[in-house]
């Protein structure tokens, strides 16, 4: 059986995406160049789904809980032309957590939690920071989610989850997806092909 496309967009920049801070599973808005951002997804979106011959009203459309995703969401489905409401949330999308680390810069990490740090570059895949989660454990989550597609999907998700998911596909090894990019203002389309990247 042919896999269901996945359409797959980050959420707009925050301003802490703008310092450069873990973010992890604290609930920021987007920021104005954000919510550009999420509006040219849409844009792209119109127009791949044009080329593959998909009408925008029959596509799954699932978001993270998280405010930034869902944001990003509802402007992507304006600019395709349907109400900005009308989307499913799956809590299994949320982005991984940092713990106490959320809101750290990697300059904070390097002067408080040098050790920590030292380790987490030895196997990023499998590192917990304090509190949070590691890639390992968010993979699970997004395999389950996975297995459940029955249909073309659009979701508004986030950097590690998006990095799982590239794993989880087998695109890339479990080491080289924890440092892959998954970069804002840009549409992944994943298909029987593999990864495409779009963006304006």
């Amino acid at each position: 059986m042919t896999r269901p496309v996945i359409y797959y967009i980050r959420h707009g920049e925050t301003d802490l995406n703008a310092e450069q801070r873990l973010q992890g599973q604290s609930d920021n808005p987007l920021n104005a160049a954000g919510r550009s951002q999420a509006a040219r997804c849409g844009e792209i979106l119109r127009s791949l789904l044009a080329r593959d011959g998909r009408a925008a009203a029959n596509v799954d459309y699932v978001s993270s809980p998280l405010n930034r995703a869902r944001a990003s969401m509802e402007l992507i489905r304006a600019a395709l032309g349907l109400d900005p409401q009308t989307y499913r949330i799956d809590d299994r999308l949320i982005e991984m957590s940092f713990g106490q680390w959320e809101g750290w810069t990697f300059a904070d990490l390097k002067m408080k939690a040098a050790d920590l740090l030292a380790a987490r570059e030895q196997d990023a895949w499998h590192f917990v920071p304090p509190g949070g989660e590691s890639y390992a454990q968010l993979l699970l989550r997004i395999r389950e989610w996975h297995a459940g597609l029955t249909r073309d999907i659009v979701v508004s998700s986030h950097l590690c989850t998006g990095r799982a998911l590239l794993a989880h596909l087998g695109l890339v090894s479990q080491a080289a997806a924890s440092r892959s990019r998954i970069d804002h203002a840009v549409v992944y389309v994943f298909d029987e092909k593999g990864m495409t990247r779009h963006a304006a």
